[in-house]
């Protein structure tokens, strides 16, 4: 695992150190979906890692430069060199809660009423997958123009420039990375859409319930499951996108990136492709998708 940081005097500094899954203990887990579930949950880890890593190198103070509140210093004494670790986990735990509830309870709380205009579990559930989607959708455009979002995406068009530049086996410069596409297949946007369908249509088989509290404790039940599911079918997806079939099931998902990623600058294509030097094996067949 490398990260890449761009520090505020311009340099960039890089963290690189090995890292094994939990599939490498348990081999069970490397199964077909439960690899699924366990490589979701460990990006998730990962990724909140990430940010914490990036986060440490800039002091947040407002403009005043004021001192910190009595509430930072309690935690501080109270937590002491294990704050950042609490706040990892913590803002994981609300994350999956803020997830959970937006876009899996809220969607089936909003449609408790669709009851009353129709008895078919199909299109109940269906209906309910519909504004699933759609709360996914809006929820990406709205934060798309946040500013600071804005700067998080173009490091992820970075990303998938500098990947596709590696993939087609150029050499990694920022004049040959620029020219390649943001818009990636493989790209985790594209995941999240596949979680989203695949949930729409393994929930349509559910029942009916008439308690709220059902139909959302069955769904959550399902969550991993559906993250199992979603990963096969983007590792099938990767693996085949000669097939027609595969790269026209794989455009709604690169419509998406659109919102999700943005033309990077040079400096921000440097990082990228820092970070994916410092991961890169000298065999070069080890980094082919399979």
């Amino acid at each position: 695992l490398a990260v890449a940081v761009r520090l505020p005097d311009g340099t960039i500094t890089v963290d690189k150190k090995p890292i094994k899954s939990i599939m490498q203990k348990v081999p069970f887990l490397k199964l077909p979906i439960l690899r699924g579930v366990v490589a979701f949950f460990e990006s998730m880890v990962i990724g909140i890692q990430t940010l914490m890593y990036s986060a440490q190198f800039f002091d947040i103070e407002d403009e005043e430069g004021s001192a910190p509140s009595k509430f930072d210093l309690w935690l501080e004494k109270v937590a002491g060199d294990k704050l950042k670790d609490y706040i990892l986990y913590f803002s994981m735990i609300l994350s999956l809660f803020i997830g959970v509830g937006l876009f899996m309870l809220l969607p089936t709380a909003l449609v408790g009423m669709v009851k009353r205009l129709t008895t078919n579990s199909i299109v109940f559930n269906l209906v309910e997958g519909g504004v699933r989607l759609s709360i996914f959708v809006i929820y990406i455009w709205a934060i798309s123009k946040m500013k600071d979002i804005q700067r998080v995406f173009q490091y992820h068009g970075a990303e998938h420039k500098t990947i596709f530049c590696y993939e087609n086996g150029e050499e990694l410069t920022v004049e040959n990375v620029r020219k390649n596409p943001r818009l990636h297949p493989r790209c985790g946007t594209s995941f999240l859409l596949i979680v989203m369908v695949v949930s729409i249509l393994l929930f349509a088989l559910l029942p009916m319930y008439d308690e709220w509290w059902k139909r959302m404790l069955t769904r959550l039940a399902l969550l991993p499951l559906v993250a199992g599911v979603s990963y096969e079918i983007l590792k099938w997806a990767g693996k085949n996108l000669a097939n027609p079939f595969v790269a026209a099931t794989c455009k709604p998902g690169m419509w998406l990136q659109k919102l999700t990623t943005r033309e990077p600058d040079d400096a921000q294509i440097e990082v990228a492709i820092c970070a994916l030097k410092n991961v890169l094996s000298d065999n070069r067949e080890d980094d082919r998708w399979s």
